[in-house]
Formats: C-alpha cells, structure tokens, sequence
C-alpha cells in the first residue's frame, strides 16, 4: 500500500505545473498575445531549459499526448458530412494546395542543407502543418471564425488533420525507402495494412451502428458523470485499437469524432470531453516548451533564429498566394497566413516517430522540434504584428466569399431549451414562420420526438454553460427556455445574462413566485405556463353561458390587466399576506382579483373544519377593523 510520502511525491510537479500556467498565461494575455504562447513561454521557464523545475519532461509529454489525441476527437466531431461538402473546394484543395507546396519548398530546403530524400520529406511536411490550437484560438480572440478568411483558415486546418493521418501511417514506408529489403518485409507489410484495415473497418462499423444505441441507453439511465466517463472510454478505448493495430492513437480519435458527428449527443460530448481537452493540451504545449534543448538553443541559436524567421515567412508567403489564388483579398490572406504560420501540434509527435524509425538523425530530430516549438512562439507575436499593422490601413467594404455564406446561411436563431409540451407548441410558431432554431433536451424521448420536425437538435443539459456555447447560443438572437424545472430555468438566465449579455431571454413560469423570480432578474419576456390556456378556457365557458365573443373577451381581458397589475405589485413587494418574507422567500397564495359578494360556505362538515379558521384566527379577525377593504 503507498505510502503519504509516495502520494505525496506527485503533488511538487502538479503544483509546479499549475503555478506556471496560472502565471505565466495571464502575464502573456496581459501583453495582448495568445493563451498558446503562454503555456509554452511557462514550459520553457519550468523546464531544462529553464530552472529545471521538472525531473521528467518525458513523463509529462506522455501523458499529454493525451490531450493532441481529445483535440483531434474535436475536430472529427466538427466534420459533419453537410460541412464538408459545402466546404469540399477549400478543404480538398486549398488545403492541399498548401500543404504540398509547403511541404515542397521546406523540404527542398531541408535538401539543399543535406539531409536526405526521405528526411527532408519527413521535415518538410512537419514544418508545413499548422497549430490548430494556436489558429482556433487566434481566430476565436479576433471574432473571425465565421469570416471567409477565417473559414479558409478553418478548411486547411482541418484538410492538415485529415492528413496527419495517413502521414503518420506512410512513415513506415520512408523509413524503409532507402534501405536493403529483408526477407519477408512484403508479406510482413500486407500483414501491417491488413491489421490496420480490419482496426479501420471494426470502428467505423461500432461507431456507425453502435455509439448512438449506447449514448442513448446512458442517457435514458441517467447520470452526467457516467456520460462523462463513457465519453472518455470511447476517445481513448478507440485511441488505444489503433495503436495495437500499427496506426496512431490520434487517428482513432479522429475516427470515433467523426462517426458521433452527425449524433444528437454531439455537443454534449464535446462539453464533456472540453475541460478535459483544455487542461491536457495546456500542458501539452508547456511540455513543447519544455522539449526545447537548452544546450542546442545555446549552442546554435542563430541558426535556429534564422531557420524560425525564414520557416515563418515562407509560410506566410506561399499560403497567402493560394489564399489570393483561391479567392480571398490580400488582407484576409495575409491575415489567413499569419495565423498558419507556426508548426502544429503533430510536428512533435511525426518528428520523434520518424527519429525512432531512423529516418531522422538524433541531432537533426532535436534540431527540428526545437525549430517547431521556436515557430510556436515567434508565430503568434507575428500575427499579431501583422494585425497592428492591417488596423493602421482604412477598412475597404469587400465582397463576401462562399465560404462565409456557407457557414452563415444556417445559423440559429433561435436557441430552445426543453422540447416538453411546451416547447412543441412553440416549435410548431416559429417553424410555420421558417425560422431556424436548435432545441437542446436532455431526455432521450423528446429527442426522438424532435427528429420529424426538421430543425437541429442536441441531446444535452441546458444548465451547462459548455453546451450553451457548444450549441451556438452566442450567434443567436434570442433562447427560449420551456423547461418546467424552474430552479434550471433560473440557473440558465443567469448564465445567459452573464456570459450572453446580447441574448434576449425569454422563459416559461412555472408559477406565480417563478415569474416574480424572473421579472427580478430582468427576463425580456416571461409566460406563467397556464395564464394564457386558462384564460382561453375562461372565455369559452363564459360564452358557452350566453355571453357574446366580445361581452367574453372583454372581461377575460379585464381580468389579464388585473392579474398583472398585481403581478407588479407583489414584485415591487405590495404583498397581500407577508407572512412568507419570515423565510426570505415571498409565500403567494391565490387571492380573489374581484371582490366577492359574499363570504365561501362549507357544504358539508368535513369541508367547515378545512376552511373554518382556528380559535387564535377568529380572534385576531375580530381585532380587525369593520371598515378594512377586502384585498384584491
């Protein structure tokens, strides 16, 4: 059994960790740069090339490969089959485009230098991939990810995490090129790639036809965390049979992201499985920092400044041509390159894989993580030098590309949460008016029950702010919240209020205290669920007693002015029994809008002793002055 020491033996590298991220990333943010650069500038100065603060760089870069691996599950969950169909032109070639005319140029660089065909391949396309977390971030700190440029930018990225992919399975076949063929290295490969296809096949089968059923099943027992964990069991179960199969546990990541795409549970996976994402990639990129060797940097720094700045400018050179050739103005280009300047993520896991394999040599392999990690943290600060110089310019109107009108045709409106009876209804208004909305529910029935309607829908809890922002309310006009569970309904308008102040919230009372709850909280508009049916039936049964239409509605009008005026005055505190404020909550009961003409009678004795007051009630009423008016 461990002892307190061994337990205690984790906590130094875990406070190191955290300490470094908490200060080093607010500084960094303070100076207008990107989250990113932070965890690497805090992974340098914790590192061997830093203060040393960390005795295993290695078993931390371990464990936050982990986080490379929930990223690329992310991305797989964005590539809904609609998405890359209309975006197939900038993803297939564009993206391309960029990565083979990178990939050429570096690498013919890296040849000119001496390295060999296949190391010079090998470098060249590690060079040529950009950062997806540095991109999504600085595209995300500007606003741009639904501009044209940042819908390009979006389409590359996601072409480079495609082809990661079948780059990481082809390493292999470089490191063989150049070698003397053994005995049985033909029927050893086709065993390698049969293993792999059957790995392929089997996932895509159980994820095609198998996750919906057990989401579904999950959800149908209940339990966030149990959603939570089957979350994580699918990324790295599937992450896990790829690697026994040869392949690479981002590819599995990758594959059970893209079979959940198109699930209803969609987004409240990607909620579940962010804060994860979050906190393993953080310190992914503190262990990039960390991976700088100090005695290389020292020893070859020049050649390692001029290799940074020249990888950079190429970069930002050849992407922005295509991003000119492909459509886009020089501006958005230029602003495209910036953000895919730097080296990705996969730079550090294809660079010690080909290093294994032989292909790259210690000394070169060392060399060109150093040469990604210095592009991490020059690129950032390029773009946004770039930025300072583009907002110098006067702004010039131009013309929206198919990309933004792509992403912007089918943004929501309106945001629903609960697809009860009530939210039905309402569904059935505004689809009648053409009005696109997502509903979020996190009952399994009224999700199947949604699915004829033609509309989004998402399978998730609508208290979260993660799959508020995951479903897109901070696009929308407004949130419809149908719930009947008003403490949630009140939790929801204070997160919207807080992180979507531009969001109008309009909410279903439960009751009477409910909607006095709501008003206190400033909702733009609130319902008590039974007012308008109860008046409805009111006037009904008043024409059915020989009223007329008008002679009806105008007294059920009179009675909904009645009803608010007092609704006002019990918010404003007027109460006409205060006896709930000894709780701090206001205790309402019903109180009659309209005088009666004469006191309630019991009609049976059981009754007279419900209603009859207590001894202690009749003597304080008999205190009461004649002359006191009834209470309306």
């Amino acid at each position: 059994m461990a002892s307190a020491t061994d337990h205690a033996s984790f906590l130094p590298p875990v406070l190191t960790f955290l300490s470094a991220a908490v200060i080093g990333v607010p500084l960094v943010r303070l100076l207008g740069q990107s989250a990113v650069l932070g965890y690497l500038v805090a992974g340098v100065v914790i590192g061997p090339a830093g203060f040393s603060l960390i005795a295993e760089p290695e078993t931390a870069a371990s464990v936050a490969e982990i986080g490379v691996v929930l990223l690329l599950f992310i991305v797989g969950l964005e590539l809904e089959i609609s998405r890359l169909v209309s975006m197939r032109r900038d993803i297939f070639g564009l993206g391309a485009a960029q990565l083979a005319l990178c990939s050429l140029v570096i690498g013919g660089a890296a040849f000119a230098y001496g390295l060999t065909p296949s190391a010079a391949s090998v470098v060249g396309i590690a060079i040529a991939l950009s950062a997806t977390a540095v991109a999504l971030q600085l595209l995300e700190e500007r606003g741009d990810l639904g501009s044209p440029y940042g819908g390009r930018s979006f389409a590359v990225l996601l072409f480079q995490d495609i082809s990661v992919v079948a780059i990481l399975a082809l390493l292999p076949l470089l490191a063989s090129a150049g070698a003397t063929p053994k005995d049985g290295w033909l029927d050893e490969g086709l065993r390698s790639t049969g293993r792999a296809a059957v790995a392929v096949a089997g996932v895509v089968l159980v994820g095609r036809y198998g996750l919906n059923p057990f989401f579904r099943l999950l959800a149908a027992a209940g339990g966030r965390e149990v959603m939570t964990a089957a979350a994580l069991l699918v990324v790295l179960g599937t992450a896990l049979v790829m690697e026994k199969a040869g392949l690479s546990m981002a590819m599995g990541a990758f594959l059970a992201g893209v079979m959940l795409a198109e699930s209803n549970f969609r987004h409240q996976l990607e909620a579940d499985i962010e804060p994860f994402r979050g906190m393993l990639l953080g310190l992914f990129f503190m262990s990039v920092g960390m991976s700088i060797d100090g005695g290389l940097l020292t020893h070859h720094w020049l050649a390692l400044l001029a290799a940074t700045m020249a990888a950079i400018a190429v970069k930002i050179a050849l992407v922005a041509g295509l991003f000119r050739l492909f459509g886009s103005p020089w501006l958005d280009a230029l602003r495209g390159a910036a953000v895919l300047a730097p080296a990705g993520e996969f730079a550090f896991v294809i660079l010690p894989a080909a290093g294994d394999l032989r292909i790259l040599g210690s000394e070169v392999t060392r060399f060109c993580v150093a040469l990604a990690a210095l592009t991490m943290l020059v690129g950032p600060i390029a773009a946004k030098g770039l930025d300072a110089l583009i907002a110098r310019r006067p702004k010039e109107a131009e013309p929206p590309s198919d990309v933004g009108e792509a992403q912007e045709s089918g943004d929501t409106r309106v945001l629903v949460v609960g697809f009860g009876r009530f939210g039905q209804i309402l569904a059935q208004v505004l689809l009648a008016e053409g009005i696109n909305i997502t509903v979020i529910d996190k009952d399994v029935e009224q999700i199947r029950n949604a699915t004829s309607f033609g509309f989004r829908i998402y399978y998730g809890d609508g208290t979260r702010l993660d799959v508020l922002r995951a479903s897109g309310l901070a696009k929308a006009e407004l949130i419809c919240v149908c719930i009947d569970d008003a403490p949630a309904a009140l939790k929801i308008v204070d997160i919207v209020h807080e992180e979507f102040p531009n969001v109008r919230t309009y909410v279903r009372a439960y009751d009477r205290t409910h909607a006095i709850e709501l008003m206190n909280r400033d909702v733009d508009f609130q319902l008590r669920e039974t007012v308008e049916s109860a008046l409805g039936f009111g006037r009904a049964t008043l024409e059915s007693l020989g009223l007329t239409a008008e002679a009806a509605a105008r007294r059920v009008e009179d009675v909904r002015k009645r009803d608010v005026a007092r609704l006002v005055l019990q918010q404003a505190g007027a109460m006409p029994d205060g006896s709930g404020w000894l709780r701090g909550t206001p205790e309402l009961r019903p109180e009659p809008l309209t005088a009666p003409k004469s006191p309630s009678r019991a009609l049976s004795a059981e009754t007279r002793g419900l209603i009859e007051p207590q001894p202690h009630e009749s003597a304080a009423r008999a205190l009461e002055p004649e002359d006191a008016e009834p209470n309306a």
